[in-house]
């Protein structure tokens, strides 16, 4: 079943049913027979709808951010947000469409050639719940430029969201056969990707659910993006405002109640700032982000997505403690019914600790020192993720340098990371293959074909 319950009560509010094998064939059969038709309109065409989907995007903010709320406990000012980001995606795509569809000249000896940019055809989606509609921009907006065609198949705890992004997108007038929400099982998955109407997928969830989507796709020849997990580095090389710091890494792990992909989970900090900076963000963590309401806007942290998360996110700080790591804040459930944890500050974590490498999907920071710049890369790169990392410094040619040498897909500079519609988005290792967003996201599903002039 694909249901909603309330992650800040408890209460589920609505069940709907799987798709049946007959009606998952079908909608697969509605987005392959579709594709010549939609191929084949103008990509000006095309990115008119687009970019009339990123308005009405905007128009129904409020309704999807409430929706998000309701789903997976996403705080009301931040699902307003993500869709904010949404928009941007939609008018990315549909403005700087054409000039990236457009042919390429290719110098050749002794004559000459041009590079086609085409659709390859029909593509599943297989989406999670913690980014509801930006997760499933990233993957829509560019591909419905190029001109393929998409099944959707949303977290099963987010049939609503996948409703609502499906009705904005037929309003903006998306043709019924280019863009298809299925409410499909994990168990059809493979044997979808096994059909030959379906040229694609592009996977954004765990590690685990890569490897069984990658094997299935590998096995039947199919392109393959995916975006799993992280377990990102922040490195506090040194700073003129240690307040100011604090409160951004803070901010940047709790955001989403820490469940981000690509927040920063492991802060590893110079050793003459450590002690100073792991008191006030103790201090922040434990004064600041008191679980509330997500639906109420002063509320500062909201519920994990649902009880199994949040009891999953406490065994993991319980068994680091076990292990011997340090609890300097927070790390138990909070009583009463909903899916709260404290927020959690851990330090002296050690390698061969299960914290060390795992990934924790939660409000938990992670804090290690490091006495010099070559200690902190090793402490960066020590990880089988890759996904992204942050460098904090006052001088921008060292951070730069250190940026240099960490082993992720994408590295910022005194920023906490984040998500911007022309930059790409991706990672290396175990943290995913391929790349969204920027120009780099709409060439991931397309034939790029040279034309010998």
């Amino acid at each position: 079943m694909y249901s909603v319950t309330n992650p800040a009560t408890g209460e589920l509010v609505e069940e709907i049913p799987n798709s049946t094998d007959e009606e998952v064939r079908a909608a697969i059969d509605r987005v392959h027979g579709g594709f010549a038709a939609w191929r084949a309109r103008p990509v000006a065409e095309r990115a008119a709808i687009v970019l009339r989907a990123a308005e009405l995007f905007a128009e129904r903010a409020d309704e999807l951010a409430a929706i998000m709320t309701l789903e997976m406990g996403k705080r009301i000012n931040e699902g307003r947000g993500e869709v904010g980001v949404v928009v941007d995606i939609f008018r990315y795509y549909g403005e700087r469409g054409p000039e990236l569809l457009a042919d390429e000249p290719l110098p050749i000896r002794g004559g000459e050639a041009v590079l086609t940019k085409e659709p390859i055809g029909a593509l599943l989606g297989v989406m999670p719940w913690n980014f509801p509609a930006y997760q499933v921009a990233r993957f829509v907006a560019p591909n419905l430029v190029l001109g393929n065609t998409i099944l959707l198949k949303h977290a099963s705890i987010c049939p609503r969201s996948a409703m609502a992004i499906e009705s904005v997108l037929r309003d903006a007038g998306v043709p019924p056969d280019a863009y298809v929400n299925v409410f499909a099982s994990s168990r059809q998955v493979p044997w979808m990707l096994a059909d030959p109407r379906l040229v694609g997928v592009s996977l954004t969830g765990s590690e685990q659910a890569g490897i069984s989507v990658a094997a299935e796709a590998g096995r039947n020849l199919k392109k393959c993006v995916l975006e799993l997990g992280g377990s990102d580095p922040l490195i506090v090389l040194d700073t003129d405002d240690l307040d100011e710091t604090v409160k951004i890494t803070a901010t940047a792990r709790m955001r989403n109640c820490g469940q981000s992909c690509n927040a920063p989970k492991r802060m590893i900090v110079l050793g003459e700032l450590y002690d100073e900076f792991v008191d006030r963000l103790a201090k922040r963590v434990a004064e600041y982000y008191v679980p509330g309401d997500p639906a109420d806007p002063a509320t500062t942290l909201p519920p994990l997505a649902s009880i199994a998360a949040a009891e999953e996110v406490a065994g993991q700080v319980s068994t680091a403690v076990r292990e011997g790591a340090k609890l300097r804040a927070g790390g138990r459930r909070v009583p009463g019914p909903g899916a709260y944890l404290e927020a959690t500050v851990l330090t002296d974590v050690a390698p061969g600790m299960a914290a060390y490498h795992e990934e924790i999907f939660g409000p938990v920071v992670l804090v290690f020192r490091a006495e010099t710049e070559d200690e902190a890369v090793a402490l960066a790169n020590d990880t089988p993720f890759g996904l992204g990392a942050s460098v904090f410094g006052t001088d921008r040619e060292r951070a730069l340098r250190v940026a240099r040498r960490i082993e992720a897909g994408m590295v910022y500079l005194n920023k906490s990371g984040g998500s911007e519609a022309d930059l790409p988005f991706g990672g290396i290792k175990r943290s995913g293959i391929g790349r969204e967003l920027g120009a780099l996201g709409i060439e991931e599903f397309m034939n790029k074909k040279p034309i010998r002039l």
